[in-house]
């Protein structure tokens, strides 16, 4: 820890304050601090694999000699991550069952605050977290204090690296687009804010490509729809109204999520607007999580959300298994899903 309080010229007191994710220390300084840990190698695995010399594993991963034989989930409850989404629920059931398998136990963590969250954890008990969705970096800092190997599933930190999970969201995106390309439409825009997440960045970076190689004009940065996030509701129902006033509505809508997908379709179906007869529009993820008689079914794309647990499973017990091999990050494909809300154009 000195070595890293010398690197960067500070205490050996704001170094370790840094990297257990505790207060006061100003975040240009932790950065600095965190990316000299970093540089330095300053990780969990250098006790992890004390313990594999000393110890090995069993055949269900547990680390022989101990009692560890619990796998914490994080996933605190913002940004509508919860047990009972139809998105992040299905995640949450695979890690489960791919746990069950394997006989081993499972606690779940859904504070935001590492000061509560990891208050009640014993390390020593525990083989693993698995993170789910969006953890802030001093969550993620005080679970790499704690000495604990951890997975992402649909989340990476720039100053944290780790092992993670995500659908292959520019690839799936791409297709998406391009679907709606050759379905003959050339007036199209994007919806949900690429700033949001990773995966929604992803899946904006996948959407340009496909209009860019089709030279279709993309949507200016200041697009009101590009920032679609939480405010969604507000956001869209001013929007749509005002486009369709305007006589300025595109021929389809391409949706970083069902969710927002829906919102859109519900405004269009308020305002008067068929969807696909005058507008399509496309979504994200198949949570198919609204059910309004006025709207048709929803082209998506289909997310293998039980299978990303599970991979993000077998990505830990790997770990534990070679600690000191490089942070790997898994895409999985996902299944183009054309339904009803997408029209193709005549010629």
């Amino acid at each position: 820890m000195q070595q890293i309080a010398d690197q960067v010229g500070v205490s050996k007191f704001a170094v370790s304050q840094a990297l257990s994710g505790k207060p006061g220390v100003a975040e240009e300084t932790r950065a600095r601090i965190v990316q000299a840990a970093n540089e330095l190698g300053y990780y969990w695995k250098a006790k992890l694999i004390a313990a594999r010399a000393s110890s090995g594993t069993d055949r269900r991963g547990r680390i022989q000699g101990t009692n560890k034989s619990t796998v914490i989930i994080v996933m605190p409850n913002v940004r509508f991550q919860s047990r009972e989404s139809l998105f992040w629920g299905k995640i949450i059931d695979g890690v489960s069952a791919a746990l069950a398998e394997r006989e081993l136990g499972v606690m779940m963590v859904t504070e935001s605050f590492s000061e509560r969250s990891l208050k009640s954890i014993n390390p020593d008990g525990v083989l693993g977290v698995i993170g789910i969705g969006y953890i802030a970096t001093p969550l993620l800092l005080e679970i790499r204090h704690l000495g604990l190997p951890f997975v992402l599933v649909d989340h990476e930190d720039p100053l944290i690296p780790s092992d993670s999970v995500f659908m292959n969201n520019y690839d799936c995106m791409y297709r998406m687009a391009s679907a709606v390309i050759g379905s003959g439409h050339r007036s199209i825009r994007f919806v949900g804010s690429p700033k949001y997440s990773r995966s929604f960045h992803d899946r904006w970076l996948g959407f340009r490509s496909a209009l860019e190689e089709a030279e279709l004009p993309i949507p200016s940065s200041d697009d009101p729809l590009l920032q679609v996030e939480e405010d969604a509701y507000l956001i869209v129902d001013k929007e749509i109204p005002m486009l369709i006033e305007k006589n300025k509505l595109p021929s389809a809508f391409v949706c970083g999520n069902d969710f927002f997908a829906y919102l859109v379709m519900r405004s269009l179906a308020d305002n008067g607007v068929q969807v696909p007869q005058t507008v399509s529009v496309t979504g994200f993820d198949h949570t198919d999580e609204v059910t309004d008689p006025r709207l048709p079914t929803l082209s998506t794309i289909q997310v293998p959300n039980a299978r990303m647990g599970k991979r993000a499973v077998e990505m830990l017990l790997t770990r534990l298994e070679d600690p000191d091999r490089p942070f790997e990050k898994t895409l999985i494909n996902g299944n183009l899903l054309a339904r009803d809300s997408l029209r193709k154009l005549s010629n």
